[in-house]
């Protein structure tokens, strides 16, 4: 239990619901162990130097199933990343993977930072460090483990580890291969860096195309003229805000890390990140108003909900 809150911890919480769902099927019981425990658990820490000078940096890495290879996961950059958090995550994606029958197993890594309290060449000695401690154990490599971008890192971060990757595989083929979301100058895929975005999308035109499932609850066929609300304009949020509203969903809420605004009769998505990015916050958008508390977007009227922050949002 997380005694601070008085709730069950992430992993335990996913493994909850892995013992709700096993419960219905009649595998043996030690074949439904295997599959809900973390297979390997790398904990780590290595200093760094820095303009404030030596920092111990902690990092984990998780493999939770290798029942298919590689193992695949994104790697997240948060002061907020743990064990506990880290395991959760790569039993998620093993999960995701298999209801999907896409043949990877899951996996997730984290280093325990602020990403914008470091500089451009310290982010890329902490990506670079990290990787090599995966090096080291083999928890990196084409047909082991292949990670991906996640909260806090992007393309930039990929192509060091890539690179890093190379440096120690000298002559491998396909080191490229290490690690997904890579710049498309560095052998990335067109479509990746809006991919999870334009997923939250599709999966809301599929479930607003059902006519009867959209009666049950009061609303038409379709997404055109539907409320939506957005938190988190991240790269996922961002995405499938622009994707609806470019097929007629009216953007009525958006919410960052330093506030909230609202506007019943819509919020242009682009406008918004451009003001942003002018004014270094989404408050005091022209002809939005600004919220109190940026976690009062999450109980703004609307149609749809779309949650792209981090876990533990609703509660």
């Amino acid at each position: 239990m997380d005694t601070a809150h008085g709730h069950p911890k992430f992993f335990d919480n996913v493994s909850r619901y892995f013992d709700r769902a096993a419960a219905l099927t009649d595998h043996p019981k030690g074949l439904l162990e295997q599959i809900k425990v973390c297979n390997s658990v790398y904990s780590f820490q290595f200093p760094i130097r820095t303009s404030r000078g030596m920092e111990v940096i902690s990092g984990w890495r998780v493999q939770h199933s290798h029942h298919k290879l590689p193992v695949k996961g994104g790697i997240r950059f948060s002061e907020d990343a743990n064990e506990d958090e880290v395991k959760a995550l790569a039993a998620l994606m093993t999960y995701k993977c298999a209801v999907m029958d896409v043949p990877f197993g899951g996996a997730k890594g984290g280093v325990q930072i602020d990403p914008k309290k470091y500089t451009v060449e310290e982010l890329e000695r902490i990506t670079r460090r990290y990787t090599t401690e995966l090096i080291k154990k083999n928890f990196i490599g084409p047909g082991i483990d292949v990670p991906a971008p996640d909260y806090g890192t992007g393309a930039r971060e990929m192509s060091w580890i890539a690179d890093t990757y190379g440096t120690f595989h000298p002559g491998q083929i396909d080191a490229l291969a290490c690690v997904t979301g890579k710049p498309v100058s560095q052998g990335g895929v067109r479509g990746r860096f809006e991919a999870t975005g334009r997923g939250v999308f599709y999966g809301l035109l599929e479930a607003c195309s059902h006519e009867d499932d959209m009666k049950k609850i009061g609303l038409s066929k379709g997404l055109a003229g539907k409320s939506v609300v957005v938190q988190g304009l991240g790269n996922v949020g961002y995405h499938a805000a622009l994707y609806c509203q470019q097929h007629g969903a009216v953007i009525t809420g958006l919410a960052e890390y330093e506030g909230a605004i609202f506007n019943e009769k819509g919020l242009d998505v682009d406008a918004v990140v451009k003001h942003r990015k002018e004014a270094g916050s989404i408050l005091n958008f022209p002809g939005a108003v600004n919220l109190a508390d940026r976690a009062d977007a999450l109980e703004l009227e609307c149609d749809i909900l779309i949650p792209a922050a981090l876990e533990n949002q609703i509660t």
